[in-house]
């Protein structure tokens, strides 16, 4: 729906209009509405990680499939960020969200009827596609209502989504019947809810000539974000790589430590870590975007190698530790790079711009898990590659403070 006041397309649409719309009138509602379904993508995306372990003992697949399941998912986030990561610039966000929720809650159906690797494979493809269609879209949705909050909780939200995901999951295989059914069956009532609220909100954008063009993948950045992006990426990549470990390894490398296989351990380590880094987006969102950045970096660097002296020492404490203060870098390099781009960006470059950001926080998240798991199964096992992948980290994470240290002050400036 648009408005009847004329303004340039890709313009955002003023608060005033589409007042038949109830949360027209209350843009703190429909923020909130935006932000919980960044919640339940991540949730959704990290509620299978403490089943891995259920769908292994049922089904007899390798550790390699593991990282297989959790590979496809991301580059499934990539290939739709690359494609349609921008059509809501032209399109609205609002249709392009329904279709995405109701994409999403199709493979919560696929996950709960599944009953072998292929139809989990499926599933995770399509809650990919449904995920990078959303990222970008819901993410400029926010900023269009409230450029300062909107920016807030882009940060925020994905660490409360993969913790919330992956404890929840954990706890109904503890404690409720039927895990590998239920929990995907919650998520399936809460993306048709939050699809019925979408139908309430107003359109934020006004569309704009160019859809079937924008569907073709080309990488374009406005020139006024490019410094700050080729800043934002090395912190992206790195804090993701990580974010990838745990969502991975963590499963088994927990219950190595811990010398149990509960899937509530497999899901405690990223609980921790996306917990944590949820905490540092809330206590950092009015510090400056350089220290941001800085504290994300170092606490990465200093949380990693903790967590390897203790996999070294078998220390579970330490690795919980570890894992905690990794979780500082998580969310404050994240939230960091997110300040440090978006508020740049124009009402109809924003979902572009937030698509690229997530098409390189995927690289890091999918790439290096996959390479893990060929790692884990060919060559050294389990904790060599959890040695390997986190010194890998660290190097990555170097990289990215060199860039903040060569980089003009201005160029990263709140």
């Amino acid at each position: 729906m648009t408005s009847t006041t004329s303004s340039p397309p890709g313009t955002a649409v003023p608060a005033g209009d589409h007042v038949r719309h109830p949360v027209t009138r209350r843009p703190a509602a429909a923020l909130a509405l935006l932000a919980s379904i960044i919640v339940s993508l991540l949730a959704a995306s990290s509620a299978p990680t403490p089943l891995y372990a259920v769908y292994q003992g049922e089904w007899g697949f390798s550790p390699i499939t593991t990282t297989v399941v959790f590979g496809v998912y991301a580059i499934a986030v990539l290939a739709a960020l690359l494609v349609v990561g921008r059509i809501s610039d032209h399109l609205g966000r609002r249709p392009v969200l329904l279709a995405a929720l109701m994409v999403q809650a199709a493979a919560m159906l696929v996950f709960a009827s599944a009953g072998g690797v292929t139809a989990l494979l499926t599933a995770r493809v399509i809650q990919g596609l449904s995920t990078g269609a959303a990222l970008g879209t819901v993410g400029a949705a926010m900023l269009d209502i409230d450029r300062p909050r909107g920016t807030i909780a882009n940060s925020v939200a994905p660490g409360i989504g993969t913790a919330s995901g992956a404890l929840a999951s954990a706890l109904i295989i503890r404690y409720l019947p039927a895990p590998t059914h239920l929990v995907y069956l919650l998520l399936l009532v809460v993306f048709f809810l939050q699809a019925a609220g979408v139908t309430l909100l107003r359109e934020t954008v006004r569309p704009e000539p160019g859809a079937i063009g924008s569907l073709v993948p080309r990488i374009a950045l406005p020139r006024q974000v490019r410094r700050q992006v080729a800043i934002a990426a090395p912190v992206l990549f790195a804090v993701w790589a990580l974010a990838g470990f745990y969502g991975s390894l963590g499963p088994a490398l927990t219950g190595t430590l811990v010398h149990s296989h509960s899937p509530l351990y497999g899901g405690l380590s990223l609980f921790v870590l996306a917990g944590v880094a949820a905490v540092a987006v809330l206590v950092l969102r009015n510090a400056p975007t350089r220290t941001v950045l800085y504290t994300g970096v170092l606490t990465l660097i200093a949380g990693v190698a903790v967590t390897l002296i203790s996999v070294d020492a078998g220390s579970a404490a330490g690795f919980f530790a570890g894992s905690a203060v990794a979780g500082v870098g998580f969310g404050s390099g994240f939230q960091g790079g997110i300040r440090l781009v978006v508020p740049l960006a124009r009402p109809h470059e924003r979902a572009g711009v937030l698509s690229l950001l997530y098409v390189v926080s995927y690289l890091g998240l999918g790439a290096p898990a996959v390479l893990a798991g060929v790692l884990v199964v060919h060559f050294g096992g389990l904790l060599t590659t959890a040695r390997e992948y986190g010194i890998a980290i660290i190097v990555l994470a170097a990289v990215a403070l060199a860039g903040l240290l060569t980089s003009k002050p201005s160029a990263a400036r709140a």
